[in-house]
């Protein structure tokens, strides 16, 4: 009897170790039956004998099993997080569409443990029909009343500026509000730098519009992605692809740029040899070094957003990189309107390569730097504020 509750309760143990290693791998949940097991059975007949290959047959671990591990396991990790959130904590809401099309409403906690601060995901539960605020509340209300969680407790809230969350009479943070008059909203720091960001003059607008046209008409069609793939194969460029732009992914745009400036040649090549009015873009060097600088600016505002991301950080510290970021830029306005563009790497390489009038680059690149440095502003009106704080 010892031996059966012992074999029992070893392969319930290695059930859910599985059943987590599924869970943080993201891969479904048949994997283990289908892969992992069969494989685990094989090394052990193959490296110790049958009778341990036998024994590990005998381990539970259908698409149903780890389904409900999974599930045991969540809701475990969710009465530990509820049961330290206590009488103050601040609650973080996002909202956004995956890949799938599916809308996803993810919400983080921060909250005092002992004499630390933690933060913890609370939950991602996908949005059904509309994602109002009113039915974003309704979500967060729901889980509320079922883990006993009181609005009283939530301190503040931090939600991007869509109309869904601030709108004054039906958004999420007045339909709080009416639950807790006292609780404070925070503007999400990333996606304010992200919006600030998004501020250009028509020219270089038109510069990246020209730029997604030209990636859009090579990578939408298969056929011209098979002969674009050919003609660099045969050229030697170091990448082998062109980046998709996705306005929802606010990092791609460095990336698109700086791989277009890359293959210009290839992509140049194509273009000609398929009768394309784009083509002649990539032989106006006014018109590549406006490329050029974007690709450079586009880098360091997603440094800036990726030191922004990650856990453990504080408003104070954000503000800090924002600040820090917009000393660089001053900095950066003053090289160029010397004419100075080391700041710039790419830029500054393919100025001192080619024959460019850098009185008119410079100009679009100062008034772009100087309307990136108001948007950071408006963005940040308490800035010095927070200077003040840090000192």
């Amino acid at each position: 009897m010892r031996k059966v509750s012992t074999t029992s309760a070893k392969a319930l143990e290695a059930s859910y170790a599985v059943s987590l290693l599924v869970a943080k791998a993201k891969k479904p949940f048949t994997i283990a039956e289908d892969l992992l097991l069969p494989a685990a059975v094989v090394l052990a007949e193959t490296m110790l004998d049958k009778k341990s290959a036998d024994t590990l047959k005998t381990l539970p671990l259908s698409n149903d099993t780890v389904c409900r591990r999974i599930d045991t396991m969540g809701t475990d990790i969710i009465g530990q997080v509820v049961g330290k959130l206590g009488d103050s904590f601040s609650l973080q809401l996002d909202e956004s569409t995956d890949v799938s099309g599916h809308a996803q409403l993810v919400a983080f906690v921060r909250y005092i443990d002992t004499d630390d601060i933690c933060e913890h995901i609370l939950f991602c539960k996908e949005m059904e029909g509309r994602t109002t605020g009113e039915d974003i509340f309704n979500v967060v209300n729901m889980f509320f009343t079922r883990n006993a969680i009181s609005w009283k407790s939530c301190s503040s809230v931090c939600t991007d500026a869509a109309a869904s969350m601030t709108g004054s009479a039906k958004g999420l943070i007045a339909r709080i509000k009416k639950e807790n008059p006292d609780i404070k909203w925070t503007h999400c720091v990333i996606h304010r730098a992200a919006l600030a960001s998004k501020k250009m003059s028509p020219v270089l607008h038109d510069v990246l519009n020209d730029s997604i046209k030209v990636i859009n008409f090579i990578r939408s069609r298969p056929l011209n992605v098979r002969l674009f793939r050919s003609l660099y194969e045969n050229t030697g460029a170091e990448h082998t692809e062109l980046l998709l732009h996705t306005e929802v992914r606010w990092l791609s745009r460095g990336r698109v740029l700086s791989r277009l400036f890359e293959l210009r040649a290839e992509v140049h090549t194509f273009l000609t040899e398929h009768g394309s009015p784009h083509a002649t873009m990539f032989e106006n060097t006014d018109w590549l070094a406006k490329l050029c600088y974007l690709a450079d600016i586009f880098r360091k505002l997603n440094e800036l957003n990726m030191s922004l991301q990650g856990k453990d950080t504080s408003i104070l510290n954000l503000y800090d990189k924002v600040g820090g970021f917009l000393k660089k830029a001053e900095m950066w306005k003053r090289a160029c309107d010397q004419e100075d563009f080391t700041c710039f790497p790419q830029l500054d390489v393919f100025l001192s390569n080619e024959d460019v009038a850098t009185a008119p680059v410079k100009l679009v690149i100062v008034g772009h730097l100087a309307n990136l440095i108001s948007g950071f502003h408006s963005y940040f009106p308490d800035m010095d504020e927070k200077s003040v704080q840090l000192d």
